[in-house]
């Protein structure tokens, strides 16, 4: 087997293999220490800059490492990335004889089943609703994986989907007629067969906690666990060592059993009628909290008159559903199923209702249609490391974003990792010469009413001299609207032909691909383009932030943290929630140089960079770009960018 300073040399199988490939000393050292890890099964953190070439840098060592791994990544974007691109190509240039899998959640993968169902009963909302459904039903004959993404002819937010997938809830696992052809358990024997397993952190939490989605096998039988984009992983574990019921899940449920009904027990009069009782109950419980959208913590909701005793009622009707369904159980699986799930709702319900456990945090969100009752933890670090614990195997975590001025004692805190072996390694990019950080003077407090129009005056002599090619990283939707409607009206104005784009207008993908095409578009986003985005060459050229962005204060498992830790002597805002906004500006920051030819300027707009003591520690975590506060500055490095 070749050593690791060979296989990544000018001359290596790497190098002979892809095309514009280079040696990277970081990359070469990290995939050093990666392999010294998984040898020894220890647990090793590392942030690579962008352009490490950290994907190689773990891939490599863990082909070569003879034993089990999975890898987990944080969007299903790079999860199919890595499949079908990356993994390959290693592979194939190492020459390494191993089986790999890609596994996703079950609400990825078309069930037969309820397909059938929902062709059958034909209840859908619009023309299009329908054709989506024989679409998906023409797909489920010839596709191999039943990956949804693979139907390209449906959008992935059809909501035909719901129908034509199975939840955990609904599931009927081997008393399944179609279980023979269930696409989900070939996905999981395939996972099993495999010696590399790519899969992502929503799926790996929720296999760690609800030993549900084909995990529950493959962890013990695996020697190496390595996340990337890891930074994420403290969010997704509060969502999954948490407890969740909502509304939509009672709606679910009314029309399963009402489908159920229909196929096995026509004679049970009742079960419409209780069907529909139900689902007007779980409406109820949502016009209880009023129009608005958002999070709410416990008391809030409380607040609202109407709010507790909907909560009863409904909780009463799920009781009288569940007790109707057990009736009926012994008829059809499915019908069991559905008194399985009834019964486990309405203690779910009672539990969130009743409470009482001091280090877990109650609250709700409501969407336009529907209300989710979250119970969260509010520490998941004893949690995490009791899931780490028995079998020995390595756990590697690495992204761009890990560290607070090279220091990970944040993260180590949050995720109960103690103190690991760690590493940085900064970017290959010559950021000096690529790229300039700009600090607006004169910008008023963060907190003005006018605040996001002076942004778009500060930004507006940048954006006319970058030509477009921006991005605009606004805290909030509200911010996000503002802006984009005055940028809308300064175009206008001016007559500039930019073409401009907003968050919310199709799918990010589809927006991207808009925006790389246009060459010198602008467009308008909040918290889904501050990460995960990768836009090369001059299309991309300035990203301006609106403000450091911390998380909203009144955010309900936020505020119960900070109080929590005030009650404990810690300072909640520099161990907390400063390193969280940390690593969002360096992710937003991330964005501008993807390459060693791009060039470009990060525009911070918030004034506490400067002004504030915490805001040196933001400054000081970013890429050694040119620092300035001069708009001259800003507008001779694009003359000088257009000239060459």
């Amino acid at each position: 087997m070749s050593s690791l300073p060979e296989i990544f040399s000018p001359d290596g199988p790497l190098a002979r293999a892809i095309g514009g490939y280079r040696v990277r000393d970081q990359q070469v050292d990290m995939a050093e220490r990666i392999a010294a890890a998984i040898k020894s099964c220890a647990v090793f953190i590392a942030e690579a800059g962008t352009g490490t070439g950290k994907t190689f840098a773990y891939l490599v060592p863990a082909l070569q490492s003879g034993g089990k791994v999975i890898v987990s990544t944080g969007t299903k974007t790079l999860q199919d990335q890595l499949f079908n691109k990356d993994l390959p190509m290693v592979r194939d240039a190492l020459k390494a004889p191993v089986k790999i899998a890609l596994l996703k959640g079950r609400a990825n993968y078309v069930c037969p089943y309820h397909l059938q169902r929902a062709l059958a009963d034909g209840r859908f909302l619009s023309r299009e609703d329908a054709a989506d459904a024989r679409r998906i039903a023409v797909f489920a004959k010839t596709t191999q994986s039943g990956d949804k993404a693979e139907c390209i002819e449906v959008n992935e937010n059809s909501p035909v989907w719901s129908h034509a997938t199975s939840t955990r809830d609904n599931c009927l696992g081997q008393d399944c007629p179609d279980y023979k052809e269930c696409f989900v358990m070939a996905a999981r024997r395939e996972a099993m067969a495999a010696d590399l397993v790519v899969v992502n952190h929503h799926l790996f939490f929720a296999d760690v906690m609800l030993r549900d989605e084909g995990m529950a096998e493959l962890l013990p039988a695996c020697n190496t666990v390595i996340f990337d984009e890891a930074h994420q992983l403290p969010e997704v574990a509060t969502l999954f060592f948490g407890d969740t019921v909502s509304t939509a899940q009672l709606l679910d449920l009314a029309r399963d059993a009402r489908n159920e009904g229909l196929a096995n027990a026509r004679d049970c009069l009742a079960l419409p009628e209780a069907a529909k009782q139900l689902e007007k109950a779980a409406k109820d419980l949502r016009l209880a909290v009023g129009v608005d959208t958002g999070r709410f913590s416990c008391g809030q909701l409380e607040e609202k008159p109407d709010f507790l005793p909907a909560l009863q009622a409904l909780e009463a009707e799920t009781a009288a559903f569940a007790a109707l369904l057990e009736t009926q159980a012994e008829r059809a699986e499915g019908l069991e199923k559905c008194w399985q799930r009834a019964t486990e709702l309405e203690q779910r319900l009672g539990q969130w209702r009743s409470g009482g456990d001091p280090s877990i945090v109650r609250w709700g969100e409501a969407f336009t249609h529907s209300l989710q009752l979250n119970a969260t933890p509010l520490d998941v670090a004893e949690i995490f490391r009791k899931q780490m614990g028995g079998h020995p195997r390595a756990w590697i975590f690495t992204s761009a974003t890990l560290a607070v001025q090279g220091h990970f004692h944040h993260y180590c805190a949050e995720l109960g990792l103690g103190e690991p072996d760690s590493a940085c390694w900064q970017s290959p990019f010559d950021y000096a010469a690529q790229a300039v950080l700009y600090a607006p003077l004169g910008m008023p407090d963060p907190n003005a009413w006018n605040y996001t129009d002076a942004v778009v005056d500060a930004a507006w002599p940048a954006l006319k001299a970058a030509g477009g090619g921006a991005f605009f990283l606004c805290t909030s939707l509200r911010a996000m609207r503002r802006t984009h409607e005055l940028l809308k009206a300064r175009l206008a104005d001016e007559g500039l032909d930019l073409p401009l784009l907003v968050q919310g207008e199709g799918s990010k993908n589809d927006l991207l691909q808009r925006f790389r095409h246009h060459g010198a578009a602008i467009l308008v986003g909040s918290q889904s383009f501050w990460e995960g985005v990768d836009v090369r060459g001059e299309a991309l050229s300035l990203v301006v932030i609106d403000k450091i962005p911390f998380a909203p204060p009144d955010d309900p498992v936020l505020s119960a943290r900070i109080e929590q830790m005030k009650k404990e002597g810690r300072n909640a805002f520099m161990e907390y929630q400063l390193p969280r906004a940390v690593i969002n500006v360096k992710q937003g920051a991330g964005r501008l140089i993807r390459d060693e030819t791009d060039q470009g300027v990060l525009m911070i707009c918030d004034p506490r960079l400067i002004s504030k003591p915490y805001g040196r520690k933001v400054w000081q975590s970013l890429p050694p770009m040119k620092r300035t506060r001069e708009l001259q500055v800003v507008l001779d490095f694009f003359a000088t960018r257009q000239s060459r």
